[in-house]
């Protein structure tokens, strides 16, 4: 779920300090859980003594062992640095400096993509707003998590783009709206515009607001436009106010469907719901697309990160024409 746990008033457990230290921060929930994660791994690896009783060089075991007895990738040692580093120098307000630390190398993996003739078929395996999700992950390069969390105002069909909020980092950016999606959205807005509807006679028809938005627009929670697109099926208990409300389908619902899906179409690749990032980004660079123009669009921080798509283009020989092609044709002609 990507809905905040309650907080007490004035926190005492010392996660929970931690919780409300972030969220005083206002990064985004997923940031805080990550956080929350490594600081817990951090604390058992070290017998649950309190990190206050820890110094830099017991830093520097947990990162080594991530790294040696761990295989740990180079990315997820890094998250377990940011994420020590932030509880120390941030929330603790102890200096660490000068980490020596045994280096994950690990090699960065390229990432599976789907021929057009794959996405096809799994697409064409989906119903109804499974299939839609499907294609607006490979249509417009959202993130599983991106895709369920849309919003109905997030849909700009006067400027053909998406409005991505809260993205990776907290952070917002626009995307391409693919014109071969305007009608399916256009209905689905209208599926969400009938329930939202049915659910305000009964009595309900509110739904979550992140952070400070729902003092802040008190009205906002009842109005369509804040609307999840892609709303669950049932109405569900908020756990920290008890409110009962339509929150959004599930990441692990779509990707059940896309699975389903795979298997279907009888495709062994090791894919999934992220499968469809990785492949629009791969279509948009053997289409001769800028790669800070694919950076923009996906939110990634970092170049270097969408450079790894210009591995999987003719990664096969990188565009060379193997000889026993020539061979082949030689024989056979």
């Amino acid at each position: 779920m990507d809905v905040p746990p309650l907080l007490p008033a004035s926190p005492t457990r010392f996660i929970d300090r931690l919780r409300a230290f972030i969220r005083a921060r206002n990064l985004a929930y997923k940031t805080e859980k990550t956080y929350v994660h490594w600081t817990k791994r951090f604390i058992r690896f070290h017998d649950r003594r309190h990190p206050t009783e820890l110094d830099s060089q017991d830093i520097e075991r947990f990162l080594s062992h991530l790294a040696v007895q761990g295989s740990a990738s180079v990315n997820t040692q890094r998250t377990a640095l940011n994420a020590l580093v932030f509880l120390y120098r941030e929330f603790l307000g102890i200096a660490v400096e000068d980490l020596q630390f045994q280096q994950s190398r690990k090699p960065r993996r390229i990432p599976t993509v789907f021929t057009s003739s794959e996405a096809k078929a799994i697409i064409d395996g989906l119903d109804g707003e499974f299939r839609l999700l499907a294609m607006l992950m490979y249509g417009s390069g959202l993130r599983i998590s991106e895709a369920v969390r849309l919003r109905v105002k997030d849909v700009d069909f006067g400027m053909q783009q998406l409005i991505v909020r809260n993205g990776k980092g907290n952070k917002d950016r626009v995307t391409l709206l693919p014109g071969a999606l305007n009608a399916p959205l256009h209905a689905q807005r209208q599926l969400v515009e009938a329930r939202h509807r049915a659910d305000l006679e009964q009595g309900f028809g509110r739904v979550y607001l992140p952070n400070a938005l729902s003092r802040k627009y008190p009205r906002a929670e009842i109005e369509l436009g804040w609307q999840y697109l892609f709303p669950a099926r049932d109405l569900s208990i908020d756990p920290r106010s008890g409110v009962r409300r339509r929150h959004h389908i599930l990441e692990r619902t779509v990707q059940r469907q896309i699975k389903e899906a795979l298997r279907k179409a009888d495709i062994h690749k090791l894919a999934g719901s992220h499968t469809f990032r990785h492949s629009f980004a791969t279509r948009l660079l053997e289409a001769g697309y800028d790669i800070r123009t694919i950076q923009k669009l996906l939110g990634h921080a970092d170049v270097r990160t969408t450079e790894i798509y210009t591995h999987v283009v003719r990664k096969g020989g990188f565009g060379v024409r193997s000889p026993v092609d020539a061979l082949m044709e030689d024989v056979t002609g």
